[in-house]
């Protein structure tokens, strides 16, 4: 006797909600269905993108539209992306246009003509790659702080909040996902604007993290270059980018910790919230026992996703283990060099 059998019913990777056949976003939180797949897409795409390979990038992103519900914003904005390959793949298959003749000005500069000509003829090329934006507000960014501290810790701190949101940009757009240059707010911070394609909450989580893991990287460079020089300047440099990068890191709001955990399940976050109290026993630091706040908090919060992902654990908590590392160093250092002052 045969019996008739249906195939299992899929659910949502992020509320574990059952999803229709055939869908393409979840119906209650809606999370894309291929999430991951067209995270992988972006990036298979923007590695051809690098090489010339505009056909094949192309190929890649129309696949990718099938992945997409069309009315999404995700959507409109491969569309876009695809327009943007098909102008450069005309403009690189175009025949050569025959250089027209220099401008008589250039003529009369002499060697210094053609040095000219480049300069104004890279003018877009330079506002392409430096935005507008970004120069202006990092400029305005590193005044305010160095009319407040002096020239030297002023560019210091502005140059390490810089390599943080450089952290994000990179992890961005290494994944071939759309992204800004960081826009900097005197006084206040700096953010990376970014189009997010549907990836998972683990990659949202990972792109969130990239900021405070070059933070670190940052911090414990200045703490290293005080060992070896003694100068104090480096030593204070330290210590401010692990303690800006550790607040980054408290889950609230849009902070980096904050869409970090929004990756994390129940068990996850009981961890994270051990791991800061120990830290703040070890290392006497309380801005770890903030920390351990802002995570008491989101235990009773409704974005716990349905799956766990120890992977972005383990990620969050070793960047707190640097920074509490940097943190409990530094003191001790900066009192060790006054010590052999005396």
């Amino acid at each position: 006797m045969s019996t008739l059998t249906h195939p299992a019913a899929q659910q949502c990777s992020n509320c574990g909600s059952d999803l229709p056949l055939e869908a393409l976003a979840c119906p209650q939180c809606h999370t894309l269905v291929h999430g991951i797949r067209l995270d992988q897409l972006a990036k298979d795409a923007r590695a051809l993108e690098l090489k010339g390979s505009f056909l094949q990038a192309r190929e890649l992103w129309e696949y990718s539209l099938t992945l997409l519900p069309p009315d999404s914003r995700q959507a409109g904005w491969v569309h876009e992306r695809i327009q943007a390959l098909d102008a450069a793949h005309a403009a690189a298959t175009a025949p050569p246009e025959p250089e027209p003749p220099k401008p008589n000005w250039v003529r009369k500069l002499g060697p210094l003509g053609p040095v000219a000509l480049f300069l104004l003829k890279g003018k877009g090329l330079l506002f392409a790659i430096f935005k507008l934006k970004f120069l202006l507000s990092f400029f305005s960014f590193i005044a305010i702080y160095v009319a407040l501290f002096g020239w030297w810790y002023g560019i210091g701190i502005s140059v390490s909040i810089l390599i943080h949101e450089m952290g994000h940009y990179i992890d961005i757009k290494r994944r071939g996902l759309p992204a800004e240059m960081p826009v900097f707010l005197p006084g206040l911070g700096a953010y990376v604007r970014w189009t997010n394609l549907g990836v998972p909450r683990k990659v949202i989580a990972q792109i969130s993290l990239a900021g405070p893991l070059a933070g670190w990287i940052t911090a414990a460079s200045c703490y290293m270059i005080f060992v070896k020089t003694g100068n104090p300047l480096w030593a204070a440099l330290a210590r401010t980018g692990a303690v800006l990068n550790t607040l980054n890191l408290i889950p609230v709001w849009v902070l980096d910790g904050g869409l970090a955990t929004y990756s994390l399940s129940v068990i996850e976050r009981v961890a994270l919230l051990a791991l800061a109290l120990v830290l703040w026993s070890v290392t006497g630091e309380g801005i770890f026992f903030l920390v351990a706040l802002g995570v008491c908090w989101r235990l009773y919060t409704k974005d716990k996703p349905w799956q766990s992902d120890w992977g972005t654990f383990a990620y969050y908590g070793a960047i707190l283990i640097g920074l509490a590392v940097v943190l409990h160093a530094t003191p001790s250092a900066i009192l060790q060099q006054r010590l052999a002052g005396h």
